[in-house]
């Protein structure tokens, strides 16, 4: 992996022309090549350098992930390190429990990072360190570790999650980022004779098996998390309640003989099984209840491996299902004991399903995604295919005057839910809405918005489309009321020439909050501003006083102006999400 690394790092001038240092580039390559970031979120992201507090890179992750990766980077061709790394993590969280002093203390850079993980923390982001090294650990680095996780995980003040991204971690999280569509894994388990039974319910096909707690570590696609790629969440680490007691359980001599009758049980769902001599042989198998479980064992196993003869069984359920809707049924139903995202249990609600039908039945080779993971039909035009996470964000940005909102997933599927998917959209409005953040997305590369605010890009395309929408109002003279999307349909043939004003808003309210927060002796974050209402304020007034510019100068037959001014009776008042 050192090679393979070293050698991209190399062939790619972006690294070097960027980040002055071997290390940086190899944090550097992992936000591109694994966490798939853009160019533009990778340099905002670095913070390693002078004053870096052992903090080589800040990840905020908005939308559905809502998490905050805090890492440091080990770019070595030994084969093994030891703990220095490990204590320097530890180092970096006991600083961060207390964020104030730290901003004060650290370089401008780290500064404005830290300042973007505060707000996240306050809207109640998970938080996860991740050492990132391409050699293993040494014996007393790995106990190391351990010793951490626990004391990171129990906190009060910055519970958070540890992982040491290896070598072997790495290969497999790039293979995973290489591929849109994660292979399906086969594996093959063997029973104990007289603790399983095959049946059948409603003609699915299932086996229910008592499996001993060692075993459960032999399965495939935990540590990577493609085992539980139909789950409707990911692993939420140790500092969960839940996965603490499980912890406790496992190591607890008196306690791990009776896990199975602590535990619920695991659901698992395979494209078909077979048994023979006791071996259960699994195709296209994925757990779809017990992520949590299955991935506190295994980062648990370093104790668990300690312990001569650990005990425990769990119940597993093994259900022959190769249809993907009642599959995804059963994934939500077994979840629902535990906090399901909003966004999941909307997907088959009425509203939702109303909307599908209108979009798709109004607007030709149209369609409307309202489950993760679902994907276009091949004769489908993906310009006019809305995600029901993209239509929340669109509507909030233009409807509702507030793209500061657009990045809380959460709020958008709860308690902004019956405004946003309400059925008064009509369904050549959504079509425009879809066709601007299309024309957005195409031109991203070109428009030469601020490289801080375009590290953002989740947030950065809403305020553009609400920029746009502010535009077509003041060009209108009616700034106090929304464009209707389906009016400016015609307009999208000048796009190009509209983008750019929108752009040039969005520098111009950058630079006047940057002078604000200057004047107030303020750290000052793009990524907070733009989940502010003040960056709403300021690009409603710089649109404003542009529009009043351009009108000055008489661009107005066949020109600029003209492109954007619309009839009174194309506008609505805004809608209220609050």
């Amino acid at each position: 992996m050192y090679e393979q690394i070293k050698k991209e790092i190399g062939a790619d001038p972006f690294y070097k022309d960027n980040f002055s240092n071997e290390g940086q580039q190899f944090v550097a390559w992992y936000l591109r090549r694994v966490l798939l970031l853009d160019v533009h979120a990778t340099k905002a992201s670095i913070t390693d350098g002078q004053l870096d507090k052992q903090i080589d890179a800040i990840v905020v992750e908005d939308g559905d992930d809502r998490r905050v990766r805090i890492i440091q980077g080990k770019f070595s061709k030994l084969p093994s390190i030891d703990a220095a790394p490990v204590r320097e993590i530890l180092s970096a969280w006991e600083r961060l429990r207390d964020l104030p002093s730290l901003q004060v203390e650290c370089s401008g850079k780290l500064a404005e990072r830290l300042e973007a993980m505060r707000l996240a923390l306050e809207d109640d982001y998970e938080v996860q360190f991740e050492l990132l090294t391409t050699s293993s650990l040494t014996p007393a680095a790995l106990t190391d570790v351990d010793a951490f996780k626990k004391l990171m995980s129990e906190s009060t003040e910055l519970n958070a999650g540890f992982t040491v991204v290896d070598s072997d971690l790495i290969e497999t999280r790039l293979s995973e980022a290489e591929q849109k569509d994660l292979p399906e894994l086969n594996t093959s388990i063997q029973l104990d004779k007289n603790r399983y039974i095959e049946s059948s319910e409603a003609g699915v096909r299932v086996v229910v098996a008592m499996l001993p707690v060692e075993r459960c570590l032999k399965l495939p696609g935990i540590v990577d998390q493609k085992l539980f790629r139909r789950n409707v969440r990911q692993s939420l680490g140790l500092g969960n309640k839940v996965n603490k007691g499980i912890r406790e359980t496992l190591t607890n001599p008196q306690k791990s003989p009776y896990l199975f009758f602590f535990h619920n049980g695991i659901t698992a769902l395979c494209r078909s099984f077979e048994i023979s001599n006791d071996v259960l042989s699994l195709k296209g198998l994925a757990v779809v209840n017990g992520c949590q479980s299955l991935s506190t064992i295994y980062a648990t196993s370093g104790k668990i491996a300690q312990k001569q003869g650990a005990q425990g069984a769990l119940l597993f359920r093994f259900y022959e299902i190769p249809e993907i809707e009642l599959g995804d049924s059963i994934s939500v139903s077994t979840n629902s004991q535990s906090a399901v995202k909003p966004r999941d249990l909307r997907s088959n609600d009425k509203a939702m399903r109303q909307i599908k039908q209108r979009y798709e039945s109004e607007v030709d080779r149209a369609y409307f995604i309202t489950k993760r993971g679902e994907d276009r039909p091949p004769d489908k035009d993906p310009n006019r295919c809305i995600d029901s996470p993209d239509y929340a964000k669109m509507v909030i940005s233009w409807l509702c005057q507030r793209p500061n909102s657009a990045s809380n997933e959460k709020r958008l599927f709860d308690e902004y839910y019956k405004k946003l998917f309400s059925p008064q959209l009509d369904s050549q409005s959504m079509l425009a809405l879809k066709l601007w953040l299309v024309e957005i997305d195409k031109n991203w590369e070109s428009l030469a918005i601020n490289e801080a605010v375009k590290a953002v890009r989740g947030a950065a395309r809403f305020h553009l489309l609400f920029t746009v929408s502010q535009l077509f109002a003041h060009a209108s003279d009616k700034s106090d009321s929304v464009p209707l999307p389906s009016a400016t349909l015609d307009s999208l043939r000048f796009a190009g020439p509209i983008l750019n004003q929108a752009k040039q808003c969005i520098n111009q309210a950058l630079q006047q909050a940057v002078m604000e927060s200057g004047a107030s002796g303020k750290i000052f974050s793009p990524q907070n501003w733009l989940k502010s209402g003040q960056a709403v304020n300021h690009e409603q007034l710089v649109a404003g006083t542009i529009i009043n510019v351009l009108k000055s100068m008489e661009i107005r037959d066949g020109g600029f102006i003209s492109s954007l001014s619309l009839p009174p009776t194309d506008f609505v008042q805004r809608w209220s999400a609050e």
